[in-house]
């Protein structure tokens, strides 16, 4: 009986269990029916990705690393949009989400290559001095990067100094202290706006010249010369060569082949003079272009003959019987410098060029010739038949211009450049910088280039630099790229001459690297209105060969003047169509055309790049029709209302336009410097 009571009891007992059991399997499968839709939704592979995580963590595999606080911000915030677009890859399982395809790049150096092997020397064919130039700037550039590789251990870190170069204000020296230094006064920082040197020294007596340059007599007989060479040079870039001659000025007392006295100025780079500017007594024309208000040339009494002076006499008064009183009464001067006798001579920078002022008067002006910078000018170099009794510097740069990259450069990871993607892109933009250019380039990166655009990686913005002939802005340049990646240094050295290198670059890099479909050029003043230039070449038909900017069309060369261009450099009356070198865009089938003809040595190169691009896309349209697209709005000279682009826009101005299109939605200028 009590075994009856006990089998029922169990039996109860084990119903209840059943029960139970029954009803949590019921929730377990409601529960996990709940789930599955989630699970489905997100993907197995995350949880499989993050099972596996430790054991793949040191595969070859790649991951996506947080580099700054604005990363570890976005990850906190996922509704904030991305930095870097998501593009959606295919995967092994029927759900797939998007991925991040960064392409990494390892070196800042450009790929382009220069065979200087193929360069004919003895051509007189006026492209080929541009190539035997071109050859010996990649040669000194290959030196400067190997330097820079063996020493960068040596290099002390910007991080640790915080004092920027510093040089004198001024420079005193005397006549038997420049002499044992070589008759050269260096000017460690070059020179600047308002910079002068003053020059106190005694032209010596006249002695029998023979060279036949300047004698130009037969054989035993020969000149009396007086004469001295006053040079501002720069550094010495190869060897075997002397240094730049930044402006040359030498009076020749009793004259050269004219018999004369006479003033030549000129300019001189590796090895190669430039056009002369003679100064022979006669003042400048009235119509001839001045030099911040000054003429080129004052005049002077031409010799001490009394019967010139007599005939000039003679006929200012028959002028001024002719034409009344004149407006204007000029007056001659003896020649500047005389044998024997005490002078002291100011050279002294302005805007526009170099002015001469001996003993207190103006008596010559040379405008700054292309591709030479005041602070190039390191150096002064006095020779000839002169005794130097003292030389004197003052407003000088107390650092070297733009050279001083922790003063400009915002080191921020919020400044960096987004990285390229494994996908073609819209646009490619190529910007013309210099080696000490740290804050423009530093303006550029926090205004113009934070265009969404841009940051989206849709649009890639790049500066292309070449070396410079100071290692220590090298030095700071090569930081700069490492840290914002924004910088293609194409290896080698810094010429005005060769800027149209840098676009071959950036043609290659705009085709071979991001495969954009259009690749823009600009220069590192210059302000760009992305979506503005986006929304004006989609006004293009796709698959058509496009060059847009602002074009010059029957340009002629200019024969004299600061952009002079010699014949043998450019034969022709007129440039082809070409627009203008701040702001322009070709299609890339044209940038892959330039790119190929480099490779072959076909590729006629020019020292104006802009030229040189509208020679090429005529040479690409003889073949392939091109489509002009002229724009006033790719502004040459400043900034125009609703402008593409802004030429000649300082480090302030490019913070205040962007600032007004973030605040006014509309573009606007900024006028003030």
């Amino acid at each position: 009986m009590k075994r009856t009571k006990f089998d029922m009891f169990m039996s109860l007992s084990r119903q209840r269990s059943v029960q139970v059991l029954i009803f949590i399997g019921l929730v377990y499968v409601l529960m996990v029916g709940l789930e599955v839709p989630f699970v489905f939704k997100t993907g197995f592979s995350l949880v499989s990705k993050e099972g596996e995580g430790f054991a793949n963590r040191h595969l070859n595999s790649k991951t996506f690393v947080l580099e700054s606080e604005e990363d570890e911000e976005e990850k906190k915030a996922p509704n904030r949009p991305l930095d870097v677009p998501l593009r959606v890859g295919i995967s092994n399982q029927s759900n797939s989400r998007p991925e991040r395809k960064i392409r990494e790049l390892h070196t800042l150096l450009s790929n382009l290559v220069f065979d200087g092997s193929s360069v004919n020397m003895n051509s007189t064919d006026g492209f080929s001095g541009i190539l035997k130039s071109a050859k010996e700037a990649f040669e000194v550039g290959k030196k400067f990067w190997e330097e820079l590789e063996l020493h960068k251990q040596e290099v002390v870190p910007v991080e640790k100094s915080n004092k920027t170069e510093e040089c004198p204000h001024s420079i005193s020296i005397s006549g038997s202290e420049f002499q044992e230094k070589g008759r050269i006064l260096v000017l460690p920082c070059g020179l600047t706006l308002g910079s002068h040197i003053t020059v106190v020294g005694k032209p010596r007596k006249a002695h029998s010249e023979h060279d036949p340059k300047i004698s130009l007599l037969k054989n035993g007989q020969f000149l009396m010369v007086s004469q001295f060479m006053m040079e501002l040079q720069g550094l010495k870039t190869v060897d075997g060569e002397d240094p730049p001659r930044i402006l040359h000025f030498n009076p020749r007392l009793r004259g050269d082949w004219s018999g004369k006295p006479v003033i030549e100025h000129n300019t001189c780079y590796r090895m190669q003079w430039g056009t002369a500017q003679r100064c022979d007594g006669w003042r400048s024309k009235d119509n001839e272009e001045t030099v911040d208000g000054q003429v080129k040339c004052e005049n002077w009494i031409r010799d001490n003959d009394e019967n010139h002076t007599e005939q000039s006499k003679s006929s200012w008064w028959l002028n001024r019987l002719i034409t009344g009183r004149t407006k204007k009464v000029s007056i001659d001067w003896p020649f500047p410098f005389s044998e024997d006798k005490l002078f002291v001579l100011t050279l002294s920078a302005g805007f526009e060029g170099y002015h001469i002022n001996v003993d207190g008067r103006h008596v010559t002006s040379f405008p700054y010739r292309t591709g030479f910078a005041l602070e190039d000018a390191t150096g002064l170099w006095m020779n000839g038949d002169i005794d130097v009794d003292s030389v004197f510097a003052a407003s000088l740069p107390s650092t070297h211009p733009n050279f001083a990259p922790q003063r400009h450069l915002d080191m921020s990871n919020r400044w960096k450049a987004p990285p390229l993607l494994d996908q073609p892109v819209d646009m490619f933009i190529g910007i013309l910088s210099a080696g000490n250019h740290f804050a423009e380039r530093m303006a550029i990166r926090r205004s113009w280039m934070q265009h969404q655009l841009i940051r989206s990686s849709n649009v890639v913005a790049r500066f292309f630099v070449a070396l410079h002939a100071r290692k220590e802005v090298n030095v700071e340049l090569k930081k700069e790229a490492e840290f914002f990646g924004d910088i293609v240094i194409v290896p080698y050295m810094d010429h005005y001459d060769l800027v149209v290198l840098k676009t071959v670059a950036i043609c290659e890099y705009g085709v071979r690297v991001v495969s954009a479909q259009n690749i823009m050029k600009c220069d590192d003043d210059t302000f760009v209105r992305v979506d503005a230039v986006i929304k004006e070449v989609n006004k293009i038909l796709e698959n058509r060969s496009l060059y847009i900017g602002n074009i010059n069309y029957h340009h002629k060369p200019l024969r004299s003047g600061k952009w002079a261009v010699t014949y043998e450099e450019w034969p022709e009356e007129d440039y082809p169509s070409y627009a203008n070198g701040p702001g322009y865009i070709v299609s890339s089938d044209i940038a892959s055309f330039v790119v190929s003809e480099f490779d072959s040595h076909n590729l006629k190169l020019f020292k104006m790049e802009d030229v040189s691009m509208g020679m090429w896309v005529e040479k690409f349209n003889s073949s392939r029709p091109v489509e002009y697209v002229h724009s006033l709005k790719f502004s040459q000279s400043g900034c125009v209302d609703d402008y593409y682009s802004a030429h000649y826009q300082s480090p302030r101005q490019m913070i205040c336009m962007w600032n007004k299109l973030q605040q006014l939605g509309k573009p606007r200028c900024c006028n003030m410097r």
